[in-house]
């Protein structure tokens, strides 16, 4: 499929014993640095625009920093980083490396509290002001505060809106900049709240700062923060006193997991991730609740709030589907199932020949899936050949039971990806041409003329990649047919949970059901649609109903695929080219506990999707973007 950017990775590390703990046990104090360094890596496939880690010293003296923050752009930003810090270590604080107590008051990270970050950018912002984590500083260590997150806020104005008339004045129109200032404010609130009532306790001094360090409500901050948030979200963030956390909204949209044991707290976008970096079994990593929050404070005591009331859970089927890594057991197994359950609508496109017909996919997510359409395929030939063999009754010679044993489901692998090739395009050059070499083949890989080819992906979004590259250098192999399958639904509604898809016409499907109204003679149902987005216009997005539903209605999903492959297919294509698509309940068989499926049904889980949505149609017909 054609490279999707999604926003983005998270990772924490909460130590629970001191650094001299480590260095004693494991040689190297530097276990929650090295840990973090691990779970940024295995999560790169999350963001590659750029990275950020921040450190949290919970022991600092006055007059010494205790909050520190490394970025970089680009897709080695994770490995600049480590390096750099490492560099130091090795150079800077060569010499006492291995003594804890001067090294804890002199290496910039040296903590307890590691966060990091892993960076899409689907606002169209880019620099590294806007590279996660955030900072918030202030005199006062339980004020200052460190934030990143895997979100994406579909009401963006709304908040920025009520914070300005609350008084504040954000340096920036972005939803992470306003998050930060939103929360810092009611992280101050809490914290003059606590001084308020120390005083009153008669406290002074250093004494009324640990009274505040040590009784601060972080489930209050987030509660009266968050009240008006709409979108997907898992937000992390420390502050400087030690108290850390992790919310993810009441939808469930984004995903985020922990793991804890008697060295460490651990969170991560991903299972894997954690299973491969601690060593330890799936059942210990948890995932956390929808509207709930993690929270640690400075004692390193664990707590869960829920801040939000939980709707009903539509997290992220893309999530499966493409974004998190198919090394997670239970992702690996609905991707082969969502290649499985395509046995029946392939068979119906190369008419049930299934002996002149190979079998492949488009590296490289889609392979699971390829390999649950395999093990389909063959579960269909085993009952051929029973119903064959039965047939035969007396008849039957071991020459023929042979010869009917004999037939195979044929795979190969036909294509493959030029990651070097890639790269260069996207540094910078879009030539077509050059373009349409990211993939190669494998000649010889079947028959001239004869054979079908199914080839199996994962989505098929926009088509560019297919028109401009695929299907035509599959095309070179002479196949009779190309058959290209979509291990999931049409996409046919843009993301506006952390997905970089917002404008109506990327979607290969709109544009098909588009062409059809026009050539049908149907435009006035395109000036309705239009007509009723811009009559929700002023409603308060709670009203706001997905009208863009409607262009979809006169057409049933095969049309709409038939309609596609004529698009795709360039007049030099010799092949007949067919597109087959995973189906709604299909995905959801193969998804069961994953119903965000908004991307292909247009059920947007949050009244601000269903705002969104009628916008991006308005601007596509108003030409405005």
């Amino acid at each position: 499929m054609e490279s999707l950017k999604h926003e983005c990775g998270v990772a924490m590390v909460r130590l629970l014993k001191p650094l001299e703990y480590f260095q004693e046990k494991y040689g190297t104090w530097t276990k929650g640095l090295d840990e973090l360094y691990l779970l940024m890596e295995k999560q790169h496939n999350r963001g590659q625009e750029g990275a950020g880690m921040a450190c949290v010293k919970m022991d600092a003296e006055p007059g010494g920093d205790y909050m520190y923050r490394e970025r970089a752009l680009g897709s080695s930003a994770i490995k600049e980083i480590f390096s750099k810090i490492h560099t130091d270590l090795n150079t800077t604080f060569s010499s006492i490396r291995n003594d804890v107590s001067l090294i804890k008051q002199q290496c910039p990270f040296a903590g307890e509290i590691y966060m990091g970050h892993l960076r899409y950018s689907t606002t169209g912002k880019s620099g590294l002001s806007y590279v996660h984590p955030f900072m918030r500083r202030n005199n006062w260590k339980a004020r200052n505060l460190c934030l990143c997150g895997n979100f994406n806020m579909t009401n963006v104005q709304e908040i920025f809106e009520h914070i300005v008339k609350d008084g504040q004045h954000p340096r920036a129109y972005s939803d992470t900049f306003i998050l930060l200032e939103q929360i810092g404010h009611r992280l101050d609130m809490e914290s003059r709240r606590l001084y308020q009532e120390g005083e009153e306790k008669g406290l002074r001094g250093q004494d009324i700062t640990r009274y505040i360090e040590d009784n601060i409500d972080i489930a209050n901050v987030l509660r009266s923060s968050s009240q008006l948030w709409d979108g997907g979200f898992v937000i992390c963030g420390t502050t400087g006193s030690g108290e850390m956390f992790v919310f993810r909204d009441p939808w469930g949209i984004r995903p985020a997991f922990w793991y804890r044991d008697e060295e460490q707290i651990v969170v991560a976008s991903e299972r894997p991730v954690i299973q491969t970096t601690l060593f330890c079994d799936c059942d210990r990593v948890n995932e956390l609740k929808p509207g709930q929050a993690l929270i640690v404070n400075r004692r390193g005591e664990m707590r869960f709030e829920q801040i939000l009331e939980p709707k009903e859970k539509m997290s992220c089927s893309f999530e499966r589907i493409y974004f998190s890594r198919g090394s997670d057991a239970e992702i690996y197994n609905e991707r082969k199932n969502l290649g499985r359950s395509l046995v029946a609508p392939i068979l119906k496109a190369i008419d049930g020949d299934i002996d002149h017909t190979v079998f492949s996919f488009i590296p490289n997510t889609a392979e699971a899936a390829f390999y649950g359409m395999i093990e389909g395929f063959n579960d269909y030939l085993n009952s051929e050949k029973a119903r064959s063999i039965v047939s035969l009754g007396n008849n039957a010679t071991p020459e023929m039971i042979k010869e009917i044993l004999s037939r195979r489901v044929r795979s190969e692998k036909v294509a493959w990806k030029d990651i070097k090739l890639r790269t260069f395009i996207a540094e910078g050059t879009t030539k077509n041409e050059l373009a349409a070499h990211v993939y190669d083949i494998t000649y010889g890989s079947l028959k001239p003329y004869s054979d079908n080819l199914v080839i199996i992906d994962d989505s098929i979004v926009r088509g560019t990649t297919l028109k401009e590259s695929i299907i035509r250098i599959l095309d070179r192999l002479c196949p009779k047919k190309i058959i290209i399958v979509s291990s999931s639904p049409q996409v046919r509604y843009p993301d506006y949970y952390g997905i970089d898809m917002s404008h109506m016409d990327e979607f290969i499907a709109f544009r098909a059901a588009i062409e059809m109204l026009k050539e049908q003679g149907n435009e006035r149902l395109i000036k309705s649609v239009y007509a009723k987005c811009k009559a929700q216009q002023n409603l308060p997005k709670e009203e706001v109903v997905n009208y863009v539903r409607e262009i979809y209605e006169p057409f049933s999903q095969e049309e709409i695929s038939r309609k596609m492959a004529v698009m795709l297919r360039s007049q030099d294509v010799r092949a007949e080219v067919a597109i087959v698509y995973q189906t709604l309940e299909g995905l959801h068989e193969a998804c069961p506990n994953h119903k965000g499926d908004w991307y292909f049904s247009g059920h947007y889980p949050t009244p601000g999707g269903n705002a969104r949505v009628n916008r991006a149609f308005i601007d596509y017909v108003e030409q405005n973007y």
